[in-house]
């Protein structure tokens, strides 16, 4: 019998409509919660009405009609949330650095990004000092000083040494990519001694500034300011119950900002395992509501032979909610302020600090991908974005989902190429956006064609790429950390407190692409979109009840949704 398309077409729906619940009502156990209200599953874009969880997994999502079967009086908790916002699956963070932001405001100190050179030499240092000086810290630590700021007159050891000469002090700027020391650091370091001989005048990957006379200044760019800070006593600097209480803190910040997936760009930044060590520790205890993905990070001024062994060793430390499966290293600094690798060149003739050459790349994403490590590479220029490309295809496994972050600039073959080697990127979403002053000076400071474009989010999409958010907390740059400021810039390309105009509009994400990109994207990023980034039967119910529906709303307004409830497992882990 010969069955038409329309026939056809009807019972594929039916069975679309039957696979929502395929037990029969005597197979039905009572739900422990049943929510009703428009729901974005990120399954596709699909709305529906009403799913129940049991048990911390969603066993039923669908219509009204067809979850009340798991609705039995006094058992089954039911959240009616129609009419008053948008219920959709946890958020999550695919690049951030919230061990960096909470260790420094517990062992450091946090600058003000708009500090002129005179408050940060009158005021924030003195009490950086003062803090160690009374805590009996063996390092001064802080972060968060603008280029834009200080460039002008930028502080030197000398000056620094006159304030604190006796503690080594590292200063990190609101990027992370820039650092401010005094002598005794550089000495401890290796790079000069005390009577000002100078032993070290690059370090790979970085530059170590010279003055006039021939000596370090004191500034330190990319790998160079890493290789400082390794001399740190970050032992002291940063030990595990400081690392356990900022777990905490970092969970706090996390579900009430709607997110529950979260992966740690950078989680040796103190160069131990302090940090992992904490995660566990708190997993293993109970207390972990949300999932945390580590990156084990190596720097170009290290033997990769000699680190393998120990970014192995850190696989011991995973648990439930805990994965540490990602190796995290620099390719390039950052387009925006002369480091990224480019090409063109610069307007002055320059191409930026490329950390590591293809043949290197290739070898070591080779040699992680093989002890089934996945790499994490931050790359901002298009031939940083290029070489990556060349050493994952090379030298990777497809099925590992070797990542690019940030990325901000994409020769146009690339795009197809990503695609077709299942290269994943965490997108800057955020940074979609200028003031009008800040895109007219791009456009003279950076090369042909990248001053008015950066940070591409649509051509992702168009050619199959998995794209996910990332905030790269702290270093927001002005920017929003929380989801739904980072999905408005997305869909307008604006940041509503900076009345400019639209930049590259071309690039800019419907709202559905958006959430995508903040639910099941990052979820495949973290290889668990088999349990979690989208509300489906089967899968863990981490979800958000929003006070807001971003679908709909004006799209100016959507920055200003929050989550009402954050719920983890099927259990509310906030409220607002």
């Amino acid at each position: 019998m010969k069955i038409s398309k329309k026939v056809l077409s009807l019972l594929l729906t039916a069975l679309t409509v039957l696979s929502f619940a395929v037990c029969s009502s005597a197979d039905i156990t009572p739900a422990d919660l049943v929510v009703y209200g428009k729901i974005f599953t990120s399954e596709n874009n699909q709305i529906v009405e009403a799913f129940a969880v049991k048990d911390g997994k969603y066993v039923y999502v669908g219509d009204k009609k067809g979850v009340e079967a798991f609705i039995e009086k006094g058992k089954t908790e039911v959240i009616d949330y129609t009419r008053k916002g948008l219920v959709m699956p946890g958020c999550g963070n695919g690049h951030a650095h919230y061990m960096i932001g909470y260790g420094t405001k517990s062992v450091g100190t946090m600058i003000d990004r708009e500090d002129s050179v005179e408050k940060f030499m009158t005021k924030t240092v003195p009490a950086a000092v003062k803090k160690a000086r009374d805590t009996g810290a063996t390092a001064i630590f802080g972060f968060g000083w603008s280029l834009l700021k200080l460039q002008d007159n930028m502080p030197t050891r000398q000056q620094l040494d006159a304030i604190c000469s006796d503690i080594p002090m590292y200063f990190a700027d609101d990027e992370g990519h820039k650092g401010l020391v005094n002598t005794i650091a550089l000495v401890n370091a290796g790079i000069m001694k005390a009577d000002g001989t100078v032993l070290k005048k690059e370090i790979r990957g970085g530059e170590i500034v010279m003055g006039e006379d021939g000596t370090p200044t004191g500034f330190l760019k990319e790998q160079a300011g890493t290789y400082v800070r390794s001399f740190l006593d970050n032992e002291n600097l940063y030990p595990v119950n400081t690392a356990k209480a900022n777990m905490l803190q970092i969970q706090e910040q996390l579900l009430s900002e709607g997110y529950t997936m979260y992966l740690d760009g950078y989680s040796t930044y103190f160069r131990n395992n302090n940090f992992y060590q904490a995660a566990q520790q708190m997993d293993k205890a109970g207390d972990m509501h949300f999932m945390l993905g580590t990156a084990y990070e190596i720097e170009s001024w290290m033997n990769i032979d000699d680190v393998l062994p120990q970014a192995i060793d850190v696989q011991k430390y995973a648990s439930k909610h805990v994965k540490t499966n990602w190796i995290k290293l620099f390719m390039d600094g950052t387009v925006e302020t002369g480091t990224g690798f480019v090409e063109p060149l610069y307007p002055d003739g320059h191409q930026g600090l490329p950390n590591w050459s293809e043949e290197e790349l290739t070898e070591i994403t080779r040699k992680f991908n093989e002890k089934g490590l996945t790499m994490h590479i931050h790359t901002m220029g298009n031939m940083g974005v290029n070489r990556v490309v060349n050493a994952y295809i090379n030298g990777g496994k497809d099925e590992m989902r070797n990542t690019l972050i940030h990325v901000r600039n994409v020769n146009e073959p690339d795009y197809k190429r990503m695609a077709e080697h299942n290269i994943y990127v965490a997108g800057s979403l955020l940074w979609h956006h200028n003031t009008d002053e800040v895109q007219k000076l791009l456009v003279e400071l950076l090369p042909a064609n990248m001053g008015d474009k950066g940070y591409p989010m649509k051509s992702f999409f168009d050619n199959g790429v998995n794209i996910s958010s990332h905030s790269d907390y702290p270093a927001l740059s002005g920017s929003p950390d929380d989801p739904f400021g980072i999905m408005e810039i997305a869909v307008t390309g604006v940041l509503h407190s900076e009345n400019a105009k639209t930049w590259w509009p071309e690039e800019l994400l419907t709202r559905e692409q958006a959430l995508t990109t903040l639910t099941i994207n990052v979820a495949k990023q973290m290889f668990i979109e088999d349990e979690r980034g989208s509300i489906k039967a089967g899968k863990y119910a981490d979800f958000l009840l929003v006070d807001k529906d971003v679908l709909t709303c004006p799209v100016m307004e959507i920055h200003n949704a929050k989550p009402e409830a954050t719920y983890f497992e099927g259990k509310k882990v906030f409220a607002r």
